[in-house]
């Protein structure tokens, strides 16, 4: 499987395009909130001859969707995510005005194609991503694993030597420790973290060396 990496916004949020010999892809967290952003990813989708399958959100922050409607318009696909985090699409304007930011006269409210939940399966492909609903940061924060090439999206779960913020609205420290130590910390010390925002990690170095989570 191939893993292309962009880090888009004034945030630093990482969105990931999976894809394989088929030309069929996913896109993980389409963060992309400058036109150029925009222009970068459906330029590397399209100059791949990619397909995409499906458009997958760990979360719905704000930050984590602003390019969802791009490329939900070019390809008429809506985004899958988890319902417990519904509630964070009724005042978006707000939670960017809390950053700094304006998004002006722009509708980031994407529209719901499919409802994730622990254990759905995600193909494309000849690939495979199983889905471990993994709150703490958002009561319905998601996080993607690929088995087969040991390597799993946490979003703002787990990054590298740190944990995602708990006091944003129905964020909650207690789950998100629960989430890493019963979803996170089972999977081989060998499993490749792609976090939401910062470098990859691993599951062995994170019990290790993480200062909120680690053994």
């Amino acid at each position: 499987m191939n893993i292309k990496i962009f880090e888009f916004n004034p945030l630093g949020v990482n969105t990931y395009l999976l894809f394989d010999e088929t030309k069929e892809c996913v896109v993980i967290d389409p963060a992309s909130f400058y036109p150029e952003e925009k222009e970068l990813l459906l330029s590397y989708i399209k100059d791949n001859s990619l397909k995409i399958k499906h458009i997958l959100n760990t979360h719905l922050h704000f930050d984590h969707i602003f390019g969802v409607n791009m490329l939900a318009s070019q390809f008429g696909l809506g985004v899958q995510c988890h319902p417990d985090d519904l509630f964070l699409l009724e005042d978006i304007a707000g939670q960017m005005q809390l950053f700094g930011l304006s998004g002006g006269e722009v509708d980031y409210k994407p529209e719901i194609g499919h409802w994730l939940d622990e254990g759905d399966i995600i193909t494309f492909g000849n690939q495979s991503l199983k889905v471990f609903h993994t709150p703490g940061h958002s009561p319905g924060s998601v996080s993607f694993y690929h088995e087969a090439d040991g390597c799993v999206f946490s979003g703002d779960l787990l990054f590298y030597a740190g944990v995602g913020r708990t006091d944003l609205p129905r964020g909650s420290y207690e789950a998100l420790v629960q989430s890493i130590e019963t979803k996170m910390f089972t999977l081989p010390n060998s499993t490749v973290v792609y976090s939401g925002h910062g470098p990859a990690t691993t599951i062995g170095f994170e019990k290790k060396n993480n200062p909120f989570v680690g053994y």
